[in-house]
């Protein structure tokens, strides 16, 4: 699988999807979402904003350059915004724009455990979980089910090669030579919709929707944490 180490280096630089809000995509997103097959808006407003109150506490994983960061803000301007990162993001999301609403944290490992816990309404990843091998999402979803409150709502995107095979390797713009490769030697690891259901409910969430269907190549699962 990658390890820490290299996930650090490789994603150092942050990715950047653009505004994700707008009803026209930019260069950037609309690249994107013909790779990924769907529309970050759309993700958004059916995704996120349902599971959004204005005074929020949101947990964000690998927020990168900060475009879903930024969308998030905007629907919660009494909350607040913890974005965790291997990088320091801080240069990329600038927090002191955002009067205290958004704190960014460089971390060494995923033990989450600079929360207190029962403290986040609502958890979110793009970008993240498709790196990691099954291990490591077991590990990101188990550390931080006690951080959440009771009932809150926890989404993630996720690497699925069942529909990756479908949406043709060439439309999602991998490199075939994956296949031939072992999980712990590629940045891409093998993973689907019941691995994800299985793992989330191992480590003690409910699962809503193994796949909420909103990309052609990849997945989106939907959690929520037992009262």
């Amino acid at each position: 699988m990658p390890t820490i180490d290299w996930l650090k280096k490789e994603f150092s630089s942050g990715y950047d999807s653009g505004d994700i809000l707008t009803f026209f995509p930019g260069k950037r997103r609309r690249e994107e979402e013909k790779k990924i097959g769907g529309s970050y808006r759309k993700v958004f407003h059916k995704c996120l904003l349902p599971y959004l109150r204005p005074d929020s506490k949101v947990l964000e994983l690998g927020p990168g350059r900060g475009s879903w960061t930024r969308a998030i803000l905007k629907y919660i301007p009494q909350g607040e915004l913890h974005a965790v990162d291997f990088q320091d993001v801080s240069k990329w999301l600038r927090p002191e724009q955002f009067n205290g609403r958004l704190s960014c944290h460089k971390v060494e490992d995923m033990s989450f455990s600079k929360f207190k816990n029962d403290h986040f309404d609502f958890f979110w990843s793009l970008g993240v979980l498709c790196h990691h091998n099954t291990e490591h999402i077991s590990e990101i979803l188990k550390n931080s089910l006690p951080k959440m409150k009771g009932n809150a709502i926890a989404v993630h995107h996720y690497a699925n090669w069942d529909k990756l095979e479908k949406y043709g390797w060439d439309n999602g713009n991998l490199p075939t030579w994956l296949k031939k490769k072992a999980d712990d030697e590629i940045w891409w690891p093998r993973n689907n919709k019941e691995t994800m259901k299985e793992i989330a409910e191992e480590a003690g969430w409910i699962v809503e929707a193994a796949d909420m269907d909103m990309f052609k190549r990849d997945g989106i699962i939907r959690l929520r944490k037992p009262l």
